[in-house]
Formats: C-alpha cells, structure tokens, sequence
C-alpha cells in the first residue's frame, strides 16, 4: 500500500469512526420484528410485554429477548410500575443513527461531484 493510501484510508477511519457508535443501532432495527416493536412503541407510548404480545403470534419470552436487544442499543427502556415492567421508546440513539445516515449522505455525495469533476 503506498504512503497516499495508507494516509487516505487512516482519513476515512478517523471520519467514520462516529459511525461506528449507530452500528448496534442499526443492527437492532434490522431485525422485522424489532422494527416492528420500536412501531408500536412509538404510536402507543410505554407498553408492558402482555400488551405488545396481544393480536400477534409472538410469545411474551420472544417479545422479551428482542426488547433486550432493543435496550443495549439505547432504543428502548423499562419502567416500573407496581409489579409491572412498561417498555417506552428512548429516541436519542435513533437521532444518531439519522446523524450518522445524513454523515454517509454527505460522504456520497461528495465522492459523486468528484466522479463528475473527473468525467466533465
């Protein structure tokens, strides 16, 4: 690798590594059903597992592992309430997943003028 790439690749590493902070964002909304729970969530405010699980077929342990993995990513949360556990949607980590997408849009459209300079 010569000294311009190397020093071109550590320029993009250093530039995507905010990027790297919504990657478990990303990956937990990648799954349907948690796309689906973070949905409901939004539309019905804090939900306890029973009424997420009501009209569908997915059992209360399955609702629980995926808000598990919904609450690593900084997507949702629990509140007790009594001997109630409520889940509620937290709305920061996805801002910073919309930052993230809006940093790659810019990258894209930068290179794109640079494809355009090039070819005109």
């Amino acid at each position: 690798m010569s000294l311009r790439t190397n020093a071109s690749v550590k320029g993009i590493a250093s530039k995507n590594a905010p990027l790297r902070k919504s990657a478990p964002i990303f990956a937990a909304l990648g799954d349907e059903t948690r796309l689906r729970l973070i949905a409901v969530l939004c539309a019905g405010g804090a939900m306890s597992i029973a009424q997420l699980t009501t009209g569908t077929d997915i059992t209360r342990q399955a609702v629980t592992k995926h808000l598990q993995v919904l609450a690593e990513a900084g997507l949702v949360h629990d509140i007790r309430q009594g001997r109630e556990r409520l889940w509620a949607f937290q709305p920061a980590q996805l801002d910073e997943a919309r930052r993230s997408l809006d940093t790659i849009a810019q990258q894209w459209d930068q290179a794109l003028m640079r494809l355009k300079s090039a070819v005109e």
